[in-house]
């Protein structure tokens, strides 16, 4: 019984993690005073103080940061270098 307990894990484990693949979080980054959109799920610490997500798309990422109070709206410079890097 344990060997497939065991077996199972093995076989749902991969698959987790392909889930992720395609998703965007919101992060606030302390340092920068601004918020990026990621493709990882991020670590609360440090100059991280906030991330928030899954979004199945970066538009909808982007929609959700326009949102956020403490996201401030970016430059059009900025929206353009985040464009250029899909």
């Amino acid at each position: 019984m344990k060997r497939l307990i065991f077996v199972g894990i093995l076989l749902l484990a991969p698959g987790t993690v392909s889930l992720a693949d395609g998703l965007f979080w919101v992060v606030g980054n302390r340092a920068t005073g601004k918020c990026n959109i990621v493709t990882s799920n991020p670590v609360i610490i440090g100059d991280v103080w906030f991330g928030d997500g899954p979004y199945k798309s970066k538009a909808d990422a982007k929609l959700a940061r326009s949102t956020i109070r403490a996201c401030p709206a970016p430059t059009p410079d900025e929206e353009k270098d985040e464009d250029s890097t899909n």
